[in-house]
C-alpha cells in the first residue's frame, strides 16, 4: 500500500486551505500578469548615470553592513557566556540575557531602523544601530549554544586551577568555540549586506534610499542600474564569504 497519494491528497487540501485563509485570489493573480510583465518590462534598459556618486552610496552600504556585524559582534561576545547554561554565574543573570537575546532578534531589523530614524534623523547611524541589535540576538543565541556543546571536560579543567568567570570563558569557552564561531560571523557579514540595501528604503542611507527615490520619481532605467550594481555586489560578497567559510572549516 503506497501512502504517496494520502500525503499528496493531504498536501493539496493544506494548501488549499492556506489560500483560503488567507484570502490568495489566484484568479485575479492570473489576470494580473499582462500587467506584471508590462510593469517588468519599464526595468529593460538599466541606465548607469553619476556612476561615482553610485560607487560612494554602495560602499556606504557596505560601510553600514560592516559596522553593525562589529557592534553584534562586541554585543554577542559579552551576552553569550551569561546566555550560556553551562557558564552562567547566575540564573538570574542566564535568563536576564536569554530574554534580552530573544528580545533583540525578535524585532525585525527595519523596525530597528525605523525607530532610529525617527529619532536620529536620516543617514547610516540608524542602519548601523538597527544591524548591530538585531544581529547581536541572532550571533548571541548563536554563540551562546556553541558554548553550551562544548565538551564539558574542558570547563572542568579550568575551573580546577580556580579560575574566575572571564578566565574560563577566555581561556575554556572561546578557544573551543572559535572556529564555529568565526563561521557564522563570516555568514552574518553576508547577510547584513542585503538587510543594509533595504534599509535605505525607511531612510537609513546607503544605496538603498538612492533606489527608493529612483521608484517614487518612476526613473525605473535608473532603477533597474541601482538593482544591477546591488546584484553584482552581493554575489560577489557571497562568493568570497563561500570561500571564508571553507578556509575556517
Amino acid at each position: 500500500f503506497s501512502v504517496w497519494p494520502l500525503y499528496l491528497c493531504l498536501g493539496i487540501f493544506f494548501a488549499w486551505a492556506t489560500a483560503h485563509h488567507l484570502g490568495i485570489d489566484f484568479q485575479a493573480l492570473l489576470w494580473g500578469v499582462d500587467d506584471m510583465t508590462e510593469y517588468m518590462r519599464r526595468f529593460g534598459k538599466p541606465e548607469f548615470v553619476n556612476f561615482p556618486r553610485t560607487a560612494v552610496l554602495m560602499a556606504e552600504t557596505l560601510s553600514m553592513a560592516l559596522w553593525g556585524t562589529s557592534v553584534a559582534m562586541v554585543l554577542a561576545f559579552i551576552l553569550a557566556p551569561l546566555a550560556a547554561k553551562n557558564l552562567s554565574p547566575h540564573p538570574i543573570l542566564y535568563r536576564f540575557s536569554r530574554e534580552l537575546l530573544n528580545g533583540l532578534r525578535a524585532l525585525p531589523d527595519l523596525l530597528f531602523a525605523s525607530i532610529f530614524v525617527a529619532a536620529l534623523g536620516l543617514g547610516p547611524l540608524p542602519g548601523v544601530l538597527a544591524i548591530g541589535l538585531h544581529s547581536a540576538g541572532f550571533l548571541g543565541k548563536i554563540l551562546a549554544e556553541i558554548l553550551e556543546r562544548v565538551d564539558a571536560g574542558t570547563y572542568e579543567a579550568v575551573r580546577s586551577t580556580g579560575a574566575s568567570f572571564s578566565q574560563l570563558v577566555m581561556w575554556a569557552g572561546w578557544p573551543s568555540a572559535l572556529q564555529e564561531a568565526t563561521g557564522y560571523a563570516i555568514f552574518l557579514i553576508d547577510r547584513n549586506v542585503r538587510v543594509a540595501a533595504i534599509l535605505g528604503l525607511v531612510g537609513a542611507g546607503g544605496i538603498g534610499m538612492e533606489l527608493t527615490v529612483a521608484f517614487r520619481l518612476f526613473q525605473y532605467d535608473r532603477a533597474a542600474g541601482l538593482v544591477l550594481i546591488v546584484l553584482v555586489v552581493i554575489l560577489s560578497i557571497d562568493y568570497v564569504s563561500d570561500w571564508a567559510r571553507r578556509r575556517v572549516r
